[in-house]
């Protein structure tokens, strides 16, 4: 399609410009010219010299421009003559035809038409009839995928992540930050929550040996609709800063797996402190050395059973219940007792929220 909206803007032109105008693609064909028997013919040395340099270039009697700003160059545009008025013309030919090829893709580009949705840029009402005009169906199930990168990093791997998904029909690959860069990919109606935290470690595994950077992952929940699309994303967005709290030892965080977690994290600190204050009227967490915390940890690990955790502590059984007597004695809460134990495990995770919350001055 670029080919054609193209050659429609050069034949406009070539009144104006009274020299050979046209375009190559990197492959160094001709894609557009203002004299129709150019169309198809190859300019060899200019597409060597393409992969060399994202400058302005004079070969072979023709002066070169590249189109858009981006680091691979998948079009220049050529001006017969090396001089400085052939110049100047590429420069304005370069210019003019990337900023309608930009329109034309967000207009058109179904990857935009995705990244809008996501990010509440276009309106609900919108987006039925954009589906159509683009033939895109929105009644697929399809999940969102969060990859943020914790490593600082000039440029991300773009290209890498979207060559694990070649299928542009079915999988689009947006970036939408500095750190973040979005999988929207579309499954099966037999699709689990396995299959997608499996899908979301090859992407980890991916990155990890090939660009040795170290990244998150939130993965959103399914959604058969493309309005919803919106909703899984702020899930994954959710997931990875949830994750970050009460999982930090993880990778990969699904929303549908945060627990208790995830309505910890929408409650007001002022209510979570007031939660904690009347928990532990005896005494505050500050109390409980950090042996005493790994052993109230251990001990939820194994469901509370005390023989279980003397043995994972190496601990006799009868040291693991003076420490929870001593437990007892210090915060009021026997977590040998399930209820004591559910408000002691929501407790250690309310400090561990409010711990992560930034102070505000």
């Amino acid at each position: 399609m670029s080919n054609r909206l193209f050659q429609g803007i050069i034949h406009q032109m070539h009144d104006a410009v009274d020299r050979v105008i046209g375009v190559i693609d990197d492959t160094g064909s001709v894609v557009a010219c203002s004299e129709l028997s150019k169309i198809g013919s190859v300019h060899e040395k200019a597409r060597e010299e393409m992969s060399y340099t994202t400058e302005g270039m004079v070969v072979d009697g023709y002066t070169y421009h590249h189109i858009g700003s981006g680091a691979k160059i998948e079009f220049m545009v050529f001006v017969e003559g090396g001089d400085k008025v052939a110049e100047k013309y590429a420069a304005m030919l370069a210019i003019s035809l990337s900023n309608i090829k930009n329109l034309y893709d967000e207009k058109f580009d179904k990857s935009s038409f995705i990244k809008n949705i996501i990010m509440d840029n276009i309106l609900p009402s919108d987006i039925y009839a954009k589906s159509k005009e683009l033939r895109f169906d929105g009644n697929e199930q399809r999940a969102v995928f969060l990859i943020r990168f914790y490593s600082r990093t000039e440029l991300l791997p773009f290209d890498i992540i979207q060559n694990m998904f070649p299928d542009k029909s079915r999988d689009y690959v947006i970036s939408t930050g500095d750190q973040d860069i979005v999988v929207v990919r579309e499954f099966d109606d037999d699709v689990t929550s396995n299959q997608l935290e499996q899908l979301a470690q090859s992407i980890s595994d991916t990155l990890s040996s090939e660009f040795y950077c170290r990244v998150g992952i939130g993965i959103g929940t399914i959604v058969e609709n493309i309005k919803d699309l919106a909703r899984s994303y702020k899930e994954a967005q959710i997931a990875i800063e949830v994750g970050k709290v009460f999982e930090s030892e993880k990778e990969i965080i699904s929303y549908e797996n945060l627990g208790i977690g995830r309505l910890i994290y929408q409650l007001p600190t002022t209510l979570c402190e007031m939660f904690l204050t009347e928990v532990f009227k005896h005494g505050s967490l500050e109390t409980l050395d950090k042996e005493t915390l790994q052993t109230i940890q251990v001990f939820f690990d194994n469901n509370l059973n005390v023989s279980e955790t003397s043995r994972k502590l190496f601990v006799h059984r009868n040291t693991l219940v003076y420490r929870l007597e001593k437990i007892r004695k210090l915060t009021g809460l026997d977590l040998r007792q399930f209820d004591h134990a559910i408000t002691f495990k929501v407790a250690l995770m309310v400090k561990r929220y409010l711990t992560s919350k930034p102070i505000k001055f």
